[in-house]
């Protein structure tokens, strides 16, 4: 024989199932959250990459231009080296 619930004890797993369900939807934000982060990290890593071979690229057309030296771009002047 079924018998029934209280509508108090209804209302309390209504509750809870909707407490649950809203915990789930967070959840599910949460990790496109982070599979976005992700991609925007690699996106920045590979843009780092890219940065890094023109400055190798300018360092060594200067290199060939004004010798071994150092830089001031404060004051737009290049010092050679001994």
């Amino acid at each position: 024989m079924n018998k029934k619930l209280t509508k108090e004890e209804i209302e309390k797993l209504s509750k809870l199932k909707l407490d649950f369900d809203n915990l789930i939807q967070q959840l599910g934000n949460i990790e496109i959250q982070i599979m976005n982060l992700e991609l925007s990290k690699e996106e920045l890593k590979m843009k780092l990459q890219e940065i890094k071979k023109e400055e190798i690229s300018l360092g060594k057309e200067l290199e060939d231009k004004y010798g071994n030296g150092t830089i001031s771009l404060e004051a737009g002047e290049f010092s050679p080296t001994s």
